[in-house]
């Protein structure tokens, strides 16, 4: 009897962590679609941030060769790209204004204020909202479509502005130990 007593509550155990698992995967897999898009967006745009401002002052103005933009101008790119992608995922369509801006300062700021956009707009998207239909500078795109293409313009620049901070003798932020 004793033995009935132990298998009982051994599959009580078992039945209760078994159905506390699947409620976890049911809440991750919520929203698939833009939790995996929001956590890619997270780690590039972590390191693009911690890039711009591991880039010393003096090498905003650095460009390797004279035909290819500054370091500066990259970072510039980036918060103007982003801030019209993620403002128009917003509702809100607008722009940096960071292509006229050239000291660390100012281009840090104006890609934090991008990043404030994309992170809105990221904390907006579920996978109900994803398939909604925008205007975006290059035509109607799905909501999804613009944050996603975002992710991977910015993801294209860091390995970009990368090469820049290597030149330089800095190991970019996703190299660091």
């Amino acid at each position: 009897m004793r033995e009935d007593k132990k298998m009982k509550r051994y599959y009580t155990i078992m039945f209760t962590a078994a159905l506390s698992g699947i409620c976890a995967l049911q809440a991750l897999a919520a929203d698939p679609l833009s939790t995996e898009a929001k956590q890619a967006y997270n780690r590039i745009r972590n390191n693009l941030l911690k890039m711009a401002e591991k880039m010393p002052d003096e090498d905003y103005n650095f460009k390797p060769t004279p035909d290819i933009k500054t370091f500066g101008q990259n970072v510039a790119h980036v918060a103007d790209a982003q801030m019209g992608a993620c403002s128009a995922v917003n509702g809100e369509p607008k722009s940096a204004g960071a292509a006229s801006k050239t000291s660390k300062a100012d281009l840090v700021a104006a890609l934090k204020e991008s990043i404030a956009a994309c992170d809105k707009a990221f904390e907006s998207l579920t996978d109900a909202t994803a398939t909604q239909m925008i205007k975006t500078r290059r035509g109607e795109q799905t909501k999804l479509g613009a944050l996603v293409g975002n992710t991977a313009h910015i993801n294209e620049m860091y390995g970009y502005m990368a090469v820049y901070m290597r030149l330089k003798g800095i190991v970019p932020p996703s190299s660091e130990r």
